[in-house]
């Protein structure tokens, strides 16, 4: 066995040991990891994030590889703690580290595959990458495919140019999301969209003015959430759908 064989074996037997059945049962319906379920399939070992997090500090000097093995597990809690690491070590890293790691997130996308995992990884690799070498064509090819979590993850990087008030991107994903019929992409667009909204309510309204006919119920009730109420009961009736 090598080293890093060796590290990946401690963690999983460490994973292992702190793992709940409880947890585990609850986390596996929380996640829909039922048959049936947007997580069907998913193994749970049964550990809280915080947990994790502490985890990511202890492990943050492993290699790449063995965040690879991790990230390509059956076990849930593998895959988001490969996540957590990886961030960690984005940004942390030096350039051609950066570029490593987000090859390596976009190589295994497939197991990016639930909500947390995205949520927890998307903005702080692919956003941060691609704006740092200012190229996001990347997401616009994910808003187009067929996996809800690829879509997913295309509105949920653009969270990073929010956050530098830089909104272009997250619009134009957003009027291409606009006939998604999965709710956790409605719900990410409509999120997205309500931070801008924190950052400048105007663009938000204005967005919302032209396509409220057109977005989904959930997409839209996320997107107007922080709107006074009257604004939002006002727009809810333009939308005759509702």
């Amino acid at each position: 066995m090598t080293s890093e064989e060796s590290v990946l074996s401690d963690i999983r037997n460490e994973l292992s040991t702190l793992g709940n059945m409880e947890v585990a049962k609850h986390s596996a319906g929380f996640f829909k990891a039922v048959k049936g379920g947007y997580g069907e399939g998913d193994l749970f070992y049964g550990i809280r994030v915080t947990v994790l997090r502490k985890l990511v500090k202890k492990y943050r000097g492993v290699s790449l590889y063995v965040v690879s093995q991790l990230l390509n597990a059956s076990y849930h809690e593998e895959r988001l703690l490969s996540l957590l690491i990886l961030v960690n070590l984005f940004k942390s890293g030096d350039r051609d580290r950066r570029e490593r790691i987000y090859n390596l997130y976009m190589d295994n996308i497939a197991y990016v595959n639930n909500w947390d995992l995205v949520d927890s990884s998307a903005e702080h690799i692919a956003g941060a990458w691609l704006a740092e070498i200012d190229n996001k064509e990347p997401l616009y090819n994910l808003a187009a495919s067929d996996s809800c979590w690829e879509r997913r993850i295309s509105i949920i990087s653009t969270f990073y140019f929010i956050k530098h008030k830089d909104f272009s991107d997250s619009l134009k994903i957003s009027r291409m999301l606009l006939d998604d019929r999965e709710d956790l992409v409605q719900k990410a667009v409509g999120w997205m969209l309500r931070e801008i909204g924190k950052r400048d309510i105007d663009i938000e309204r204005e967005f919302i003015k032209k396509h409220c006919k057109k977005m989904p119920r959930t997409m839209l009730r996320y997107a107007i959430e922080r709107f006074p109420k009257e604004e939002r009961q006002k727009i809810l009736k333009v939308d005759s759908r509702l």
